[in-house]
C-alpha cells in the first residue's frame, strides 16, 4: 500500500507541475504592462477571495490556533515572497533564464523539508537530487539561459522563500486537508494583499492589454491556488523530498506545452535531457527517505 500511496502522490505532484508550467511566462507577460508589486498583491488577493469563497461554501472549520504561524509562513513564502521576487526578476531576465535558476527550487525544497519537517533523505537520494538539478541547470544554460544576471539575486531569494513555504505546506498537510492549507494561507494574507492591490492598481486599467489581464488571471487562480491542490496532496502522500524532485520536470513540461499550444519544435537534445531527468527521478524513487 505504501508504494501505491507514494506513486499516487507523485502523479498528483506532476499534475501540479503541469499547472505551474505557465507561471514564469505568464508573469513575464503580466509585468510588461503591470507593476510587479501590483501583480504580486493582485494575484494573492484574487486567489484569497476565491479561497475564502470556497472555504465558506464548504463550511470549513477555522484551523487550530497552533497552525496559524505555519500558515502565515506559507502565505508569506508561497503567496507573497516567491511571486514578488520572481516578478521583479522577470523585469530584467527572460522567462527561459528564470526557469534555469528556478530549477534549483526542488533541491532547495528538499533541504528545507529536512530542517522544517524533519525528513531524512538517504545519501543516495541526495546524490540523485543533485544529479537531476545539475541536468536541468545545464540544459537551461545550454539552451540560451545565459550566464548569471542581476535579476538572479531576486530569483535566488525567491527560491529560498518558495522552498520554506513548500516545506511548511508539507508539514501542515499531515494535520490538514491539502486544499485547505493553501486556502487558509491565502485568507491570512488577504487583508494586506487586497489593500495593497487596490493601492497599486493602474490608473487606467482599460489601457492595459487584455493578454496582460489574462496572464494575471492565470497566475492568480491557477498558479497561486488551484495548482497547490494536487501539489500539497502529493506532499501528504509521498513526502516533501520525493515530491519536490518531480518539479525538475517543470522546464520540460513548459516546453511540451509550448509545442502543443504554439507549435514550437522540440529537438532531440531536449528529449535526451528530459529522459535523463526521468532516470534520476526513477533512481531516486528507489532511495529511502525517512519521514
Amino acid at each position: 500500500m505504501l508504494p501505491r500511496r507514494e506513486n499516487l502522490g507523485l502523479l498528483l505532484a506532476f499534475l501540479g507541475v503541469v499547472l505551474f508550467g505557465g507561471t514564469l511566462p505568464a508573469t513575464r507577460l503580466a509585468v510588461e504592462f503591470l507593476d510587479p508589486w501590483f501583480v504580486t498583491f493582485a494575484r494573492a488577493a484574487v486567489a484569497g477571495i476565491a479561497a475564502l469563497a470556497l472555504l465558506l461554501a464548504l463550511r470549513s472549520r477555522v484551523p487550530p490556533r497552533g497552525t496559524w504561524g505555519a500558515l502565515a509562513i506559507v502565505g508569506l513564502g508561497s503567496a507573497i515572497g516567491f511571486p514578488l521576487l520572481t516578478a521583479l526578476a522577470m523585469q530584467t531576465v527572460p522567462a527561459a533564464h528564470g526557469g534555469v535558476v528556478v530549477g534549483i527550487l526542488p533541491l532547495a525544497t528538499t533541504i528545507a523539508g529536512a530542517f522544517i519537517a524533519h525528513e531524512r533523505p538517504s545519501a543516495g537520494f541526495w546524490l540523485t537530487a543533485l544529479a537531476g538539478t545539475a541536468l536541468v541547470v545545464t540544459y537551461g544554460l545550454w539552451h540560451g539561459g545565459g550566464g548569471f544576471a542581476a535579476g538572479d539575486l531576486y530569483l535566488l531569494l525567491g527560491i529560498a522563500t518558495g522552498a520554506i513555504g513548500n516545506a511548511y505546506s508539507g508539514r501542515l498537510v499531515r494535520v490538514m486537508s491539502a486544499w485547505e492549507v493553501i486556502s487558509w494561507a491565502l485568507v491570512l494574507v488577504l487583508p494586506p494583499s487586497l489593500a495593497l492591490a487596490l493601492l497599486l492598481a493602474p490608473e487606467h486599467p482599460g489601457a492595459v492589454p487584455v493578454r496582460a489581464w489574462m496572464a494575471l488571471s492565470y497566475v492568480a487562480i491557477v498558479s497561486q491556488w488551484v495548482a497547490f491542490f494536487p501539489w500539497n496532496l502529493g506532499f501528504k502522500l509521498a513526502g516533501i523530498a520525493r515530491v519536490a524532485q518531480v518539479q525538475l520536470l517543470q522546464t520540460f513540461v513548459t516546453l511540451g506545452l509550448a509545442a502543443l499550444v504554439n507549435g514550437e519544435a522540440i529537438d532531440l537534445e531536449t528529449i535526451a535531457f528530459a529522459l535523463a531527468v526521468v532516470v534520476t527521478l526513477m533512481i531516486g524513487r528507489a532511495m529511502p527517505v525517512r519521514r
